[in-house]
């Protein structure tokens, strides 16, 4: 393989996809991109193209549903010969509903089945099949790095966050495995926290306000925790000489989760 390295990131179109796309690109890597957006989307994912190319990047995106079997494979095959340095794993897509629900919710039953094994799918088991594929096709090798994007959901109760708290425990789970059995192939596999972020994923949690306020009151550096400072870190994380970094989970959060 020659050229410059490519990142690829699943979730690209916003967010923290969206911000360690146009970092990468800065950085010198070429970007793919796999996002599940509509049309009204568009004007973003624009925006994102031009800034990635104007820091002489080439960009790939794929509008498709990243935890579909046919999908994934479609888009490994379209990357054939070219080297991913850089696996982000960023997809918030899920069920924000109760396991059980309030005795004065009018609401029968919480989640169902499809719902958690969806979000179980999405948010943590296509990390693994990704990964697997990417392998597999000689895409990532040597030198290789994997992140997944993880919260603090994954061992705190939050209200009608459950499925998706099971999802980042699994999600963890998953980036420990990984990062033992890609180990001897020189392949990194590292979890995540952000801080508490202002995205779109963020507004969709119930109490999501309530969430912002105590974060900003514990951090201690005073603001919320940008997606920029997060790319910015994933950039440096995938330099050569942190190949000795391997199955954690790395906070990004400005000092927030050691604040009480």
């Amino acid at each position: 393989m020659a050229g410059r390295p490519w990142v690829l990131i699943l979730g690209a179109s916003s967010g923290f996809g969206a911000a360690s796309a146009r970092a990468f690109a800065r950085a010198g890597y070429d970007v793919a991109g796999v996002h599940l957006d509509r049309r009204n989307a568009q004007p973003a994912i624009d925006a994102l193209v031009a800034d990635v190319q104007a820091s002489g990047a080439e960009i790939r995106l794929y509008n498709v549903n990243a935890a579909d079997d046919e999908r994934r494979a479609e888009v490994v095959a379209a990357l054939a010969g070219l080297e991913i340095r850089v696996l982000l794993h960023s997809l918030a897509f899920g069920s924000l509903v109760p396991f059980v629900p309030r005795p004065d919710s009018g609401k029968a039953r919480g989640v169902t089945r499809k719902q958690l094994e969806m979000t179980l799918d999405v948010m943590a088991h296509s990390l693994v099949y990704w990964t697997q594929d990417l392998v597999a096709a000689g895409l990532l090798g040597r030198g290789g790095r994997v992140y997944a994007m993880t919260s603090s959901g994954s061992r705190i109760a939050w209200a009608g966050y459950g499925p998706v708290s099971a999802a980042k425990a699994c999600l963890e789970s998953h980036v420990r495995q990984l990062a033992m059995e890609l180990g001897p192939r020189g392949i990194t596999v590292n979890a995540v926290l952000a801080g508490v972020t202002r995205t779109a994923a963020l507004e969709k949690i119930p109490g999501a306000e309530e969430l912002a306020a105590t974060a900003l009151r514990r951090n201690p550096q005073g603001r919320l925790t940008l997606p920029e400072d997060v790319a910015s870190c994933l950039v440096k994380l995938a330099e050569a000489d942190t190949y000795w970094l391997n199955g954690g989970v790395l906070h990004v959060d400005g000092g927030e989760d050691v604040s009480g």
